[in-house]
């Protein structure tokens, strides 16, 4: 407010004329240089020892150069894999690991949302400026802003040699010097704290030279000299020129052979690096591939690919937010190191010091310099990614999965001990936290006729959310029928699922004879009784095959904020595994890959996820609402929130899950251990008094019944398992699931595959009566009758002692095992239920006036006001038809509603075939969300005088995954337009930003503007646009 002038003065002329105030564009381009414009220089790399020795200094192995290099070189683009992470943590590895390992990246989950870096590239940057950053409130004519800029952070070594020689090429204005960052590998562990107090002084001395950018480089490494860990010596540098007030004074650029995949960039980005110039990846590209220069064009593609999946995580667009946020938690590295050199960054369970970083390191560089025959002419195989002689440790061994396989298809108790002891028996090989955690009796142990049966324990268990399309239709189905027989629940995952197993036989019968027999390969025998029904329907970002129908069939409907192996990630089905079938359950088209988005488009807050579960809560009032979470630190305060979203249900799961298809990089380097996410969720739940409001699952490589023990120990009422259920039907662990060739017919849509398939039912209740007696037994041990008093009795639990192992020794499991002082009156397990407020829906009117529709199929017309307060308005009408007539509704225009007013939230969500919804007035966000055959009108009323298509009639992601259905708004719509539409028609008189993304079919009529990125991965469907003013493109 202008008060001189007597006047308002809008946002956009605010803006204007402080912009226009000063020749602000005029100062920074007289100042600005571009790192491409430098004058090029010629750039030699000569290494002190052969490329091998080399390489193995800096940990190089096979897998890195086929798993994570090769991919990136042919197709410009991280190699993708599958099957959760079961190798040893690091800080568990009798293996040296490099320091890189230690951290996990961070990710939204609830709070915020993650951003789709693909679909919606217009608003993300890599662009990176190096060097000093002004003071935005001193900048004048005489004071310009200093910009050199750099398209991305990845400098090829003839960028770096660019910036060696910066001061010439920009008259003085940048001073760059080279810092060595190795040290005399004489020195030994002790050499490193040296080295890094020595880079401290010298970095602050260069800034008071006037260096204006450091470049930290250890390419002097040789056999007599040792790198200090790249991310080490840029943190330790960031942080103390922070300390010292100098850090905005100079950049800082990391020149190093350690850097290869993208989780190493993203974390020298993340504790400062404004630019990385992978000196030795670039030499290695040189001896793999024919066409150096092709191939390192694809490599650093493929990393920026990477940088910006990484940052979306979190919901950040730009490098220049990215660099210095320090978006990762450590696992392994005890605090005062991290307080030390990554000040800021959580760490939770301690761990080792920089004495333990520089022997690891120290490790490092004495095996490629040794006399390891194996190693003198080959790097070390890696075995990360997969089981390799000699490589890292797996917990699914070739030993582990025959064990498994044959105690559950033999039915032999005896052998399934085998197979626990070989996962529980960690005193040789530690793999998880878990693994070192002791079990403490309550009391004498007591007969095992006095605890609780198996029968009551497995109605606990659940299996994972595995997609059929992910999986194949034997291996889906074959799941549910045994969760069935057992009590337990088995989980659609996010494909949708065939109405024909909804139904339970009534005699003995076949599945293809109740699926179809052109959709069976290997045939399952059904008993009397049987049921293909998952129990848990799941509800993802993609919204596949969720319709009325699908929801009313379920106990649980699951919506998946996250999962394990990918967290902050949507999910991948690539178009070889989207058969005819699977495309129909999907509402999609055959051979075209699907993407389910990072982010739910109608869940940006914790408000918004309130909202889906009222959503949900409406399209099936008999359903429990879960809500799926990953493991990080922090997941205690987003439980407590989904709690307070009226969540009936949580689950947690872990780092170590398992995907389809998921980038390498993601299911390495994203998520923790459950063991911590539990903790922190039944600690925090409990000391805000919301435990006993909700049951809380946990899941993550779930094995044998000691991990269900501690599961619930730990705050757990009910498991999941998914990897160990999949191996039990007959998966080997080819790791081959994202490429449709699964050999067993457990991962795969190939018919000749599927003939393989081995599973049967009996199989998997064995396995899982299995390991209820494992529970049992040790629940007789510990003096404990019932199962419930397990639950949160985190103070059974203790760290094993006599542990042998030099990294482990550090670790402080204090914060998994501590209990909240609350009184005795609050529960610490679920004793509750939630109230969601169903009653005073303006639905239940609704019913009751449809009444002669729903029960006789008359036709019925009802008119009713409508405010802002009625959400999710004729949701809970739908669930009715759904219930009694499921997909195919009743006749159209069967109901016909005229609504007069202005709507709540998710008018019409989920709105069945039958259902004509006429509103005069307007309708909110989420309007026809999930609409499922029925038909919605929205217009003005008679007394608007306005022009429709210049103003808003609905808001935000309306229509968003409809699948049938008609809708017709007499207005404008906000963004989001039809997002995930995968059958329904819809007219609007114009749109938002981001109408028709992801669309796989239907038709959606554009009378008018639309925003930006319109119809952004669409891959069906038919959108037209009427092109008013020529700008559409």
């Amino acid at each position: 407010i202008d008060m001189e002038q007597g006047r308002i003065i809008d946002d956009n002329e605010a803006k204007q004329q402080l912009a226009n105030a000063k020749p602000y564009r005029q100062w920074i381009e007289q100042s600005r240089y571009h790192v491409s414009d430098l004058p090029s220089t010629q750039a030699k790399l000569t290494l002190n020892e052969t490329l091998l020795d080399t390489q193995q200094a800096f940990g190089f192995t096979q897998e890195d150069v086929k798993f994570i290099l090769q991919p990136m070189v042919d197709n410009g683009e991280e190699g993708a894999g599958s099957m959760g992470n079961d190798a040893a943590l690091p800080i568990l590895s009798n293996k040296p690991k490099q320091l890189y390992n230690y951290f996990k990246q961070l990710f939204a989950q609830v709070t915020n949302p993650p951003i789709d870096p693909i679909r919606e590239e217009l608003v993300m940057s890599l662009v990176t400026f190096i060097g000093p950053k002004p003071n935005l409130l001193g900048i004048d004519e005489t004071n310009p802003p200093l910009r050199l800029e750099a398209s991305q952070p990845v400098l090829t070594l003839e960028e770096l040699e660019k910036l060696r020689n910066v001061e010439a090429a920009t008259q003085g204005q940048y001073k760059s010097l080279v810092l060595d960052i190795t040290y005399e590998a004489k020195l030994g562990q002790a050499g490193m704290a040296q080295a890094i107090e020595k880079l401290h002084q010298d970095a602050k001395q260069a800034v008071h030279d006037g260096f204006n950018v450091l470049i930290l480089s250890d390419r002097a490494v040789s056999k007599n000299r040792v790198a200090i860990p790249a991310l080490l010596a840029c943190s330790a540098t960031h942080e103390d020129l922070v300390k010292a007030g100098l850090r905005t004074s100079t950049g800082l650029v990391i020149d190093t052979g350690s850097a290869r995949e993208v989780h190493h960039f993203a974390l020298l980005a993340g504790y400062g690096a404004e630019a990385v110039c992978p000196w030795l990846t670039f030499e290695t590209i040189n001896h793999i591939s024919e066409d150096a220069y092709k191939a390192h064009k694809n490599y650093v593609k493929a990393i920026g690919k990477g940088l910006y999946k990484v940052m979306s995580k979190m919901g950040i667009s730009t490098y220049q937010s990215y660099c210095g946020a320090q978006i990762f938690e450590a696992i392994g590295l005890n605090s005062a190191f991290v307080n030390q050199y990554f000040t800021g960054t959580a760490t939770q369970i301690e761990g080792i010091g920089l004495q333990e970083v520089a022997e690891e390191t120290i490790r490092i560089h004495q095996q490629a310099f040794g006399n390891d025959p194996v190693l003198a002419n080959a790097l070390e195989a890696g075995g990360e990614y997969a089981f390799r002689v000699r490589g890292e440790e797996h917990m699914w061994t070739p030993d582990s999965i025959a064990k498994l396989q044959h105690a559950t298809r033999t039915n032999q108790y005896e052998t399934y001990k085998e197979y626990a002891k070989l996962i529980n028996d960690q005193t040789r090989r530690h793999m998880t936290l878990r693994g070192l955690f002791e079990i403490k009796s309550l009391g004498k142990a007591i007969p095992l006729e006095q605890v609780e049966s198996a029968k009551d324990i497995v109605k606990r268990f659940a299996t994972g959310a595995m997609s059929l399309g992910s999986i194949s239709t034997e291996a889906h189905a074959t799941l549910a029928i045994a969760m069935n027989r057992i009590g337990g629940k088995s989980n659609t995952g996010e494909g949708g699922e065939d109405a024909k197993r909804f139904i339970a036989v009534a005699d003995a019968t076949t599945m293809s004879s109740v699926i179809g027999s052109n959709l069976v390969e290997s045939e399952i025998a059904l008993k009397a009784g049987d049921s293909m029904r998952s129990r848990i329907k799941q509800v993802a970002s993609g919204r596949f095959g969720v319709t009325a129908d699908y929801l009313a069939s379920a106990d649980q409907i699951q919506i998946k904020m996250a999962q394990g192996a990918k967290p902050g990630e949507g999910g991948q089905l690539p178009g070889h595994k989207v058969s005819p079938y699977i495309a129909k359950l999907r509402f999609s088209v055959p051979g075209v890959g699907l993407i389910s988005p990072p982010p739910h488009h109608d869940i940006y807050s914790i408000e918004d996820l309130a909202q889906l579960i009222h959503d949900l809560k409406n399209a099936n009032p008999k359903a429990s609402i879960s809500v799926k979470l990953v493991s990080e630190t922090g997941i205690g305060t987003v439980a407590a929130g989904v709690a307070k979203a009226k969540s009936d249900h949580i689950v947690v799961a872990g780092h170590d899950g398992g995907t389809g298809a998921s980038p390498i990089s993601s299911i390495k380097h994203a998520g923790t251990p459950w063991e911590l996410g539990l903790a922190e969720t039944q600690q925090t739940l409990v000391l805000n008094q919301l435990r006993g409001r909700v049951i809380v699952q946990v899941d993550g490589q779930m094995k044998t019944g000691r991990d269900v023990l501690i599961g619930a120990l730990l705050g757990a009422d009910e498991f999941g398992f998914a990897t160990a259920p999949l191996v039990v039907e007959g998966c080997i662990m080819m790791r081959k699931c994202h490429l449709n060739t699964c050999p067993v017919g457990v991962a795969t849509q190939d018919p000749v595959l599927r003939k393989k398939f081995t599973g049967q039912p009996e199989h998997v209740v064995n396995y899982f009566f299995f390991v209820a007696e494992e529970v049992r037994e040790l629940m007789a041990n510990m003096g404990i009758a019932k199962f419930e008093d397990l639950i949160g009795r985190a103070d059974l639990l203790d760290m094993k002692a006599g542990i042998a192992h030099w990294k482990i020794n550090g670790l402080d499991f204090s914060t998994i095992f501590h209990l909240p002082d609350m009184p005795a009156s609050v529960s610490r397990k679920n004793t509750d239920v939630q109230e969601h407020g169903l009653a005073n829906a303006l639905d239940n009117k609704l019913i009751e006036l449809a009444k002669p529709a729903l029960e006789k199929g008359e036709k019925v017309d009802i008119n009713i006001p409508i405010c802002n307060t009625n959400r999710t308005v004729g949701t809970m009408l739908s669930n009715q038809i759904a219930t009694r007539y499921g997909a195919k509704g009743l006749p159209d225009n069967t109901i016909n509603v005229k609504l007069t007013g202005t709507s709540g939230q998710s008018f019409a969500a989920f709105l069945t075939k039958g259902i004509t919804f006429e509103l005069t007035g307007e309708g909110n966000d989420y309007v026809g969300k999930g609409l499922c055959g029925g038909r919605i009108i929205i217009k003005p009323p008679a007394s608007f005088r306005g022009i429709p298509h210049e103003n808003i009639i609905v808001g935000n992601t309306v229509m968003y995954g409809a699948t049938t259905g008609e809708s017709y708004f007499s207005g404008v719509a906000g963004e989001r337009f039809c997002v995930r539409n995968s059958g329904a028609t819809a007219v609007v008189e114009g749109v938002g930003n981001h109408g028709c993304e992801y669309m796989t079919g239907g038709t959606v009529v554009v009378l008018g503007l639309t925003g930006q990125n319109f119809a952004a991965g669409m891959s069906g469907g038919v959108a037209y646009v009427y092109d008013i003013d020529g700008m559409f493109a």
